[in-house]
């Protein structure tokens, strides 16, 4: 018996006709074991359906992935239960490409891994439901994924990273620094208190309707803001970075977002506009809040990084920021960390983009990280749901705070 969460109230399962067919299609022996440890990994926390089999060396062997980015774009943002259904028509097929492109049956897996929290509810019921009945059809271990342990993780799949390394995980949906100490060991010190910079950027994008400029359209809100910044002037707006006077790693972003609503507001009544229609200062504002909230991630990250190293719970010389998930694909957001790593004789390391935004790879991987530590591998399956939130590790920002960190002013020449 599957236990939910309240929050969803509709619970996707295939049917076992549905399942068997689709198994059919391979050659394989139930239960069978194999040397070699294979997992396939299948990721949709949110609106993307993807997985992907990864073997113990890191070699990706197959994957496949369906974005539902250009209906969002057409809604003006992610409606969950729109998101549970596409979710509902790809995942046989998505599943189905990734180990056809591996060349592996599934009796060659030596375990599923799939997301299971955090997440959107609805999103996060599709892919367990029809993991839980490959993991029931083909005896297989299962292997419960955090999503953004997978993030924080998938550096390790591109680079030799060792333990510890200070992660700062900035998405459309979470921004945090932890300490990573192991596969699923996590000091957590700081979080957003309110929205995630993702978010709010997509929600300025929208607020200037950037999907109407030519040169945005297909842009999500995030790389609309980037691309037009490039051409804009941050200097023209002066706009004070949040959490100026907390002297901790947490980070806010819905203030910012208010300031730059009152903004567009202003320039609309001053160049007689309706609301709707592209300002003529589009540009400098999208440079202006790129700027604020690079400049905000920067000091948080600097001051993380000192704790860390005062703390002992860094390297004084060859420590390692990894920066993950999908706004550090955002290369000015990235130069800004650039400066805070130089001057703290860091190493900064970002997986390829392709890595940082949702995908199936990094589930595999983090369920090839747990097989090989031993941990959170599950033979039975019973009473296993879904988390729509949940917290990554132990969280220390109380200590943080405490110690009450002054940042050196660092010039941000980006």
């Amino acid at each position: 018996m599957l236990i939910l969460n309240k929050t969803a109230r509709v619970f996707f399962k295939p049917s076992k006709r549905k399942v068997d067919g689709f198994l059919r299609s391979f050659n394989f022996h139930p239960g069978t074991l194999f040397l070699h440890k294979i997992v396939l990994g299948i990721e949709t926390s949110c609106d993307d359906t993807a997985a992907a089999v990864v073997d113990e060396t890191g070699n990706v062997l197959g994957e496949a992935i369906h974005s539902q980015t250009e209906v969002h774009l057409k809604t003006g943002g992610i409606i969950p239960p729109v998101a549970q259904q596409l979710h509902r028509e790809n995942i046989q097929r998505i599943v189905q490409e990734a180990l056809c492109a591996s060349g592996i049956s599934p009796s060659e897996l030596s375990a599923i891994a799939t997301t299971i929290k955090p997440g959107l509810a609805l999103s996060l019921g599709v892919g367990l439901s029809f993991s839980l009945q490959l993991v029931d059809q083909l005896k297989k271990p299962f292997i419960p994924i955090h999503h953004m342990e997978a993030h924080a993780l998938t550096i390790r799949l591109t680079n030799k990273v060792e333990f510890p390394f200070l992660v700062l995980l900035i998405s459309g949906g979470h921004c945090l620094l932890a300490l990573v100490r192991g596969v699923s060991d996590f000091l957590l010190l700081g979080k957003s208190l309110d929205i995630a910079p993702g978010d709010m950027l997509d929600k300025v994008a929208r607020r200037l309707s950037l999907i109407k400029h030519p040169e945005c359209s297909t842009m999500s809100g995030g790389k609309a803001i980037e691309h037009l910044a490039k051409q804009g002037n941050r200097f023209h707006f002066d706009i004070n970075s949040p959490m100026q006077r907390a002297k901790n790693c947490d980070f806010s972003f819905s203030g910012l977002q208010h300031v730059i609503d009152k903004i567009i507001m202003q320039k609309e009544k001053e160049e007689g506009i309706e609301k709707g229609q592209i300002l003529s200062s589009a540009a400098d504002i999208a440079a202006a809040v790129q700027h604020t909230t690079a400049c905000h991630i920067a000091k948080r990250t600097h001051r993380a990084i000192l704790f860390c190293k005062q703390r002992d719970l860094l390297s004084q010389s060859n420590a390692v920021l990894v920066v993950s998930g999908g706004v550090a694909s955002n290369l000015y957001i990235r130069r800004a960390l650039e400066i805070v790593t130089n001057a703290t004789q860091c190493t900064l390391l970002c997986p390829p983009p392709r890595l940082c935004t949702d995908n199936g790879i990094m589930i595999a991987w983090n369920g090839i990280e747990r097989l090989r530590a031993g941990l959170g591998i599950l033979d039975n399956i019973e009473g296993i749901r879904y988390e729509p939130k949940c917290p990554l590790g132990v969280d220390i920002s109380k200590e943080v705070a405490e110690a009450a960190i002054k940042v050196p002013r660092l010039k941000m020449k980006i």
